[in-house]
């Protein structure tokens, strides 16, 4: 199997060095439900602003054919071509209200700080997981009749990485690019914005 360990300029803790997106999953291998239960509940564990807990998800796992298929429906053409493989997906929403029904300005953050720590509790089981923006909102949103005051945010695949054989060509190809973020000096500021921090 593939290993794309994170080049940094510091030492990371292994759970986040090693972690990454591959798209190859093994359809044959199941994940156990304990895993699945753990991962989630790395999600739900959560901080969030005034413990409102915006986040929820829908889960698909491939014993369950028709909800699977289902699920699997709302990612792109593009991206259908890979999750179909995954033995678990996951759709990920947030309540723009907390339970009083105020607006929420903090829910999108704290469902991406809640899918972030699920990543990294199926990493630290030896699960990988791939996020996907190229979902179909409108169509996950009828099919599941997502409330009003709920959006549709990602999608993400769970399960155990397979050879890349198991890809499409251009797929596969792209198993291989190395991985890349930009420089510290374009994303960490001080003083005003845009001015790089002496770190």
């Amino acid at each position: 199997m593939l290993n794309k360990p994170a080049q940094s300029a510091r030492d990371l803790h292994p759970i986040i060095r090693d972690r990454w997106s591959p798209r190859a999953f093994d359809a044959s291998k199941p994940v156990p439900q304990d895993a699945l239960i753990s991962v989630l509940e790395a999600a739900r564990w959560t901080a969030s602003s005034n413990n409102v807990q915006p986040w929820r998800f829908i889960v698909a796992t491939s014993a369950d054919a028709e909800g699977h298929a289902k699920a699997l429906a709302g990612f792109n053409e593009r991206n259908q071509r890979w999750a179909k493989n995954a033995p678990v997906l996951i759709i990920a929403l947030y309540r723009t209200v907390n339970d009083q029904g105020a607006p929420n300005g903090a829910s999108a953050y704290d469902l991406g700080a809640a899918v972030a720590q699920a990543v990294l509790q199926g990493t630290a089981l030896g699960l990988v997981v791939h996020q996907a923006g190229g979902i179909e909102k409108d169509k996950i949103r009828a099919a599941y009749n997502i409330p009003a005051d709920t959006e549709v945010a990602v999608a993400f695949a769970l399960g155990y990485q397979a050879d890349e054989s198991v890809l499409p060509d251009d797929l596969r190809e792209r198993e291989h690019a190395p991985r890349a973020r930009k420089d510290m000096s374009e994303i960490v500021f001080a003083g005003s914005y845009g001015t790089p921090a002496k770190l």
